[in-house]
């Protein structure tokens, strides 16, 4: 398909023919869903958490459902992607990151739009109990949310072709997140709960870099304007070193701030640092292909900051 064709036109098109080679369908579904992404989505819950309980007495239950509309989320994202890449022509033999169902042919661009659309309604489910709960301010970060998950590679300009990703991840994996579950457990926002949101922001924004920068070429290609396409691979790889020194020195600045609410426990994600330099090593060495790995490797590094951060906030 062309990449100016209209989406209605491709969902009235043939099927796509599914190759013989076809895994079963709970392997198709999960190339779809990327659970391995979730991480990415859990981790600023967590530290909104321990912030809110830092504050006070909080609900379990309504810290769950918080931590299920951010999963929601990712997930609609993840199948808005599979499905708008291959729409787009993103999504090309020459991919090297992990198989696309819709690309692959394993399921019919009408199969991934119901899909997308049935994760949606989940996620507007969620966000309905947490509008009840912490009342209609809640709406304005959920359809945000929502919209863009789709928006970042759906519609006439996808978000993430115009390079628009690396901002869009840090503020609704950072801010957003953090602060949003902070509110809808507490009803208030603090210093704390902004600081704690920046460093999830700035690691969470480190992982698209490191996919960016695998998929720089094949997205020159295909008309995808990422910022790593932008700036080239020295760029792409010096964002990452400063996304991942400024997620430790956020956390330093707010130490000598002196502010009454952060102390001495927030550094804890400080013994994270060994895992960073080893990370910041390895983008500077490899390449294509070879970055797979450091996508895990940087969510690992996301997901124990986020534990250190926690913990420590709670001290």
């Amino acid at each position: 398909m062309e990449r100016g064709e209209p989406m209605s036109s491709s969902l009235a098109s043939p099927e796509v023919e599914l190759r013989a080679d076809r895994p079963s369908p709970l392997q198709i579904w999960l190339a779809a869903l990327r659970p391995k992404t979730l991480a990415a989505g859990a981790a600023p819950v967590i530290v909104g958490v321990a912030v809110a309980a830092a504050r006070d007495d909080i609900s379990i239950l309504l810290s769950l459902a918080c931590l299920a509309g951010a999963l929601s989320l990712q997930l609609v994202s993840n199948l808005a992607n599979d499905l708008f890449d291959h729409l787009n022509g993103a999504d090309t033999a020459a991919r090297l990151g992990p198989d696309r169902a819709t690309a692959n042919g394993w399921v019919s661009v009408r199969q991934m739009a119901v899909a997308t659309t049935l994760m949606s309604l989940v996620a507007v489910a969620i966000g309905a109990v947490l509008i009840v709960e912490a009342g209609w301010p809640v709406v304005a970060i959920g359809v945000a949310g929502l919209l863009c998950a789709v928006a970042y590679t759906g519609g006439p300009a996808p978000l993430g072709y115009l390079g628009l990703g690396d901002p869009l991840v840090f503020l609704f994996f950072g801010p957003a997140a953090v602060c949003g579950t902070v509110f809808v457990l507490q009803g208030e926002l603090g210093f704390e709960a902004w600081l704690a949101s920046v460093p999830m922001g700035l690691l969470s924004t480190a992982i698209l870099v490191v996919n960016n920068l695998r998929d720089r070429e094949e997205d020159a290609r295909t008309g995808k304007r990422t910022l790593a396409v932008r700036m080239g691979a020295e760029g792409a790889r010096l964002e990452y070193l400063a996304l991942i020194a400024s997620s430790y020195a956020v956390l330093g600045f707010g130490v000598l701030r002196g502010a009454p609410e952060i102390g001495i426990g927030w550094l804890l994600p400080m013994v994270t640092l060994p895992m960073a330099l080893l990370r910041v090593r390895a983008i500077q060495r490899k390449d294509g292909a070879e970055l797979n790995d450091e996508l895990g490797a940087t969510a690992g590094l996301l997901t124990a900051y986020a534990i250190c951060l926690a913990a420590g906030v709670l001290l």
